[in-house]
């Protein structure tokens, strides 16, 4: 059996810094993220002794329970949740032993009161060094009235070399007045570097990756630029409809879900000028210009370049599937979209005329998440007297989801006394050259806020660029309700529309399958 203050025979070796010192805060404890993904996530670091020795957990939910009722609830889930298969019995038993647990109302002061209390106590039997982080695993209606209480019970407070911090969960607003506002309200009591939006998607290796392959590699900088590249794609493609999760997303919609902070996130590393060095904020000043350097959509660009669709019945994985609007909580004349596609232009020296396109959607036939970068087509005179008819582009694509890797596609010639080219494609997936790490794709969030790097991490003047790009379309989709929903069958590639947006322009979308 594990002593409580030590680890023992951690089963992965330690590649970084080990985190500070401190207490973990989960608001919303009993929900299905702390479950799936935060304690899951925490064994992880622990076994990457990533995480400090001197470490506690406090949950914080409504539902009334003793703290051996929350370590016992724990075990249950991570049996099943665990990320890595098999589980290491005393380093289980080594975190489930930090875990505290308070129920209460989130507005009520009475709650923070007996929160303060919990943590000085977890605190001094773990040794936290007064140190403090606060993840808001709760509804989006809660983030400001939380940080404001927390404020008032003087637990943002910062001092003696003591940190407080607070991780939000996105959805960051409704729009960008709501996003400006919740930014207001936060930073009237509490700083700019004490708030961590956050986005898993950031925990993603390849989207990390992203500023590896072009900073880390003199092949590829060069030819990063207008010159070389003739578009770039990005797709998030999700089998899955909404679930058990249709009240709250026919009030949000694939635009407002995936857009503002997903896919901007990929944009911005995709397309950002090299930062001065890899601290946070000369990382998010270089994302923060590729934001607001996006050419602003006007009416008519948002009936010409966007599309929206809502997935009606059809086949996925072989099975038949209800259309949106017979899933539960959505209304059965719902206008909310499912599908979105957009085409996009970077006002910048380096990318004036190059087009992004962009699509997400629901119900689609397979789940895959990537970038592609397409390169010009090289001058087809040299073998006009040939076999060959015609020249492929290359393309270099990001593999983001479900395997996480990089892929390269190049002509070369294929044997034989003709001239005649074959289609070659190079493949890296992070399992095969480095082993597969078990991951849910927040631990390398959750260390950076326990360490203070926030580079992974959207800054407010970040969220509220995002929100101001897809407002346009929020306004003019909320005046001309769609006429045609539901337009694409469940297990297709979205809308025609989606095709003839880059058909328009001689383009095609990647195929998935291929």
């Amino acid at each position: 059996m594990a002593q409580l203050d030590t680890f023992t025979a951690p089963s992965k070796p330690r590649v970084g810094r080990v985190a500070d010192p401190c207490v973990m805060v989960i608001f919303g404890f009993s929900g299905d993220l702390t479950k799936r993904k935060l304690i899951p996530a925490l064994y992880n670091l622990a076994s990457q002794q990533l995480l400090s020795r001197e470490f506690a957990i406090v949950g914080l939910g409504r539902t009334p329970m003793s703290d051996e009722d929350a370590r016992k609830k724990m075990t249950e889930d991570f049996k099943q949740f665990a990320s890595g298969g098999s589980i290491d019995q005393d380093l289980w038993d080594w975190l489930i032993r930090r875990i505290y647990y308070l129920s209460g109302d989130f507005d009520n002061p009475d709650t923070y009161k007996r929160l303060g209390e919990t943590i000085a106590k977890a605190d001094k039997e773990h040794g936290c060094k007064g140190n403090n982080f606060f993840y808001l695993a709760t509804a989006p209606n809660f983030f400001g009235d939380i940080v404001e209480r927390l404020a008032g019970a003087g637990m943002m407070k910062e001092e003696n070399g003591r940190w407080r911090r607070v991780i939000i969960e996105k959805p960051f607003g409704h729009d960008l007045d709501t996003a400006k506002a919740l930014n207001k309200r936060l930073l009237h009591v509490a700083n700019e570097c004490q708030i961590y939006r956050i986005d898993h998607y950031l925990g993603k290796e390849t989207v990390q990756n992203i500023l590896a392959l072009r900073f880390a590699n003199g092949i590829f900088e060069p030819i990063w630029n207008r010159r070389y590249i003739d578009h770039v794609q990005i797709s998030v493609a999700e089998t899955v409809g909404v679930e058990k999760r249709g009240g709250y997303y026919d009030n949000a919609g694939a635009l407002r879900d995936m857009v503002p902070n997903h896919i901007m996130q990929l944009i911005t590393l995709t397309a950002m000028e090299p930062p001065i060095s890899f601290e946070a904020n000369a990382v998010r000043d270089e994302q923060a210009k590729i934001l607001h350097a996006i050419q602003p959509y006007t009416s008519e660009d948002v009936l010409s370049k966007t599309v929206r669709g809502q997935y009606g019945e059809g086949i996925v994985d072989g099975e038949r599937v209800p259309a949106y609007r017979t899933e539960e909580g959505v209304p059965p004349d719902s206008r909310t979209e499912t599908f979105v596609a957009m085409r996009l232009l970077i006002d910048n020296w380096r990318w004036a005329g190059v087009p992004f396109y962009l699509r997400t959607g629901k119900r689609l036939p397979g789940r895959n998440t990537h970038v592609v970068i397409q390169f010009r087509r090289a001058p087809f005179m040299l073998f006009r007297d040939t076999p060959v008819d015609k020249m492929m582009p290359n393309q270099l694509v990001l593999h983001i989801q479900p395997e996480e890797g990089i892929s390269l596609r190049f002509a070369a010639k294929t044997p034989g006394p003709a001239m005649q080219l074959g289609e070659v494609n190079m493949d890296f997936e992070y399992a095969d050259y480095f082993g597969e790490n078990p991951s849910t794709g927040y631990e390398r969030l959750l260390h950076d806020c326990m360490i203070g790097d926030a580079t992974l991490f959207q800054r407010a003047d970040m969220v509220e660029a995002g929100w101001s790009i897809v407002s346009p379309m929020l306004d003019v989709w909320k005046a001309l309700p769609p006429r045609n929903f539901p337009n694409y069958p469940s297990g297709t590639w979205g809308p025609k529309e989606a095709e003839d947006l880059m058909e328009r322009d001689g383009r095609h979308w990647r195929d998935f399958e291929k």
